[in-house]
């Protein structure tokens, strides 16, 4: 369990537990920490409150497409198509970052160096030991260990796995071609852990591990995370400011339903690993949506500043303008 000053966490879910008006929602882990934070403040402000069930995008895909939930939430966003026969409606709320952790001792935060060749071999498990000749090359100055690198994945069905493996995928022709990207894949090697904070709490007990979460996991559980090569050739920390360069690129597009990759974004403070949550609505059920929208413009409006203290990026102000016209295209304007 962990706690965040301006949220009720439990057990991967989100309660503002109180009388009132309720919003029901469930899926991604990534954005997790900053909803809470966000329903924490909004109920404190209107009187309504949000439940958020955190089972991952492959979850909250699932019960919105049962129309179960008044929203889902997925860090993999669905194709055009994939809306029209769901009949879904879908937009970014958040920006974050994926980031590769490690638990090697002796080793701090950020002094690390992988790129994406050695990063997809290790979850291929080709490279086996921390000292590989192509991890000591990229770390010079490091004294690593000859120890087997115990290789963290999700068990569940994932956005943040499909932002990561879309991203290899990108970056590494053997991962395409012998895995591929998705919320869930046939993972080579490792062991799953279910959610962010599976993952999280794996590489944090297992000496000599690495695995990968939303940026705010790692800082949180105060996990060592790696820099990364970037397209620009630049080693990168994950941060604020790097996820910011990666989004700056990004070009949303309403038309599409924002349908967008951030991945292996160009730029050299770009962060390569970057990536959107999304809100998924059942397009029939208009006064649900306008009540859910009403959530997500308050947070627009007002939650920047916490969603930076968790170390989310907000969403840049033309964006927001593009979701809230959006929104008033298809009747959903709160």
């Amino acid at each position: 369990m962990r706690k965040i000053t301006a949220g009720v966490l439990t057990a991967g879910f989100l309660t503002v537990a109180v009388a009132g008006d309720t919003i029901n929602g469930a899926g991604a882990t990534f954005p997790y920490p900053v909803y809470a934070a966000w329903a924490y403040k909004y109920y404190k402000e209107t009187g309504i409150k949000l439940n958020y069930q955190s089972i991952g995008s492959g979850g909250g895909i699932r019960q919105i497409k049962n129309r179960t939930v008044d929203f889902g939430a997925s860090d993999a966003p669905l194709k055009p198509e994939k809306l029209e026969e769901y009949k879904l409606y879908q937009f970014p709320a958040i920006i974050g970052g994926v980031v590769p952790v490690v638990n090697i001792p002796g080793l701090k935060a950020g002094q690390l160096r992988l790129d994406a060749d050695t990063l997809c071999h290790i979850y291929l498990g080709d490279i086996k030991y921390w000292d590989n000749e192509k991890i000591k090359k990229l770390n010079p100055d490091l004294k690593l260990p000859h120890k087997d690198i115990k290789v963290v994945h999700r068990s569940d069905g994932s956005g943040t796995t499909a932002i990561f493996t879309n991203y290899l995928a990108q970056v590494c022709p053997d991962w395409k071609n012998k895995v591929g990207a998705g919320k869930a894949v046939k993972w080579p090697v490792g062991i799953g852990g279910k959610g962010n904070e599976g993952v999280a709490n794996y590489v944090k007990r297992l000496r000599y591990s690495i695995g990968y979460v939303e940026f705010a996991y790692a800082k949180q559980n105060r996990l060592k995370y790696t820099l990364l090569k970037n397209q620009a050739g630049e080693f990168v920390p994950p941060s604020i400011e790097t996820f910011k360069a990666a989004g700056a690129t990004a070009d949303f597009d309403p038309k599409k339903h924002f349908y967008l990759w951030m991945v292996n974004a160009p730029g050299k403070k770009a962060w390569p690993i970057a990536g959107a949550s999304f809100i998924l609505e059942a397009r029939e059920k208009k006064d649900i949506n306008k009540k859910v929208n009403k959530f997500f413009k308050w947070a627009f409006e007002h939650g920047d500043e916490i969603a930076i203290r968790l170390d989310y990026v907000p969403l840049p102000e033309e964006l927001k303008k593009k979701i809230y016209k959006y929104w008033e295209e298809h009747g959903i304007n709160p």
